[in-house]
């Protein structure tokens, strides 16, 4: 697997209200005269729907670049949510952790995970593999400026 991943798990302890803008932004000339502010938005709450089974944690690997999901990337996974085809999924899969795109073949009787970058195969799970699905992706956090 390409994928190093380290958990951690989420923690409210904290009331941090940002300000939020609800009308969207448009990426061309904003107009001067409208009041963009609309109100405060609580990231925990906006981020973490079930407390108990969210876990935060950093990609290290390149295996979904072309989704947009980067190498220093945190991801927001909740364990509690059972995967979907076209779902991003941290799996275990014979004694490691990968992160890919998870699609299930009724046809064949068997699930794929999937990578978005042509250097790497998709991967057909099945029954000799050790495999589960630990948590479905939720939100991306993408750092821009360092």
């Amino acid at each position: 697997m390409d994928v190093k991943i380290n958990l951690y798990s989420s923690e409210i302890t904290t009331d941090v209200d940002v300000s939020f803008v609800d009308t969207g932004i448009k990426a061309g000339f904003p107009s001067p005269a409208q009041d963009y502010l609309t109100g405060s938005i609580d990231l925990n709450k906006e981020l973490i729907r079930h407390k108990e089974t969210t876990f935060l944690a950093k990609v290290s690997g390149t295996s979904l670049q072309d989704a947009g999901i980067c190498d220093g990337d945190i991801i927001v996974v909740d364990k509690s949510l059972e995967a979907k085809t076209g779902d991003f999924v941290v799996a275990f899969i014979d004694g490691e952790f990968t992160l890919k795109e998870f699609r299930y073949d009724d046809k064949d009787n068997c699930a794929w995970l999937i990578p978005h970058n042509k250097d790497y195969s998709p991967i057909k799970v099945t029954d000799e593999n050790e495999f589960i699905v630990w948590g479905v992706l939720t939100y991306t956090i993408k750092q821009l400026r360092k």
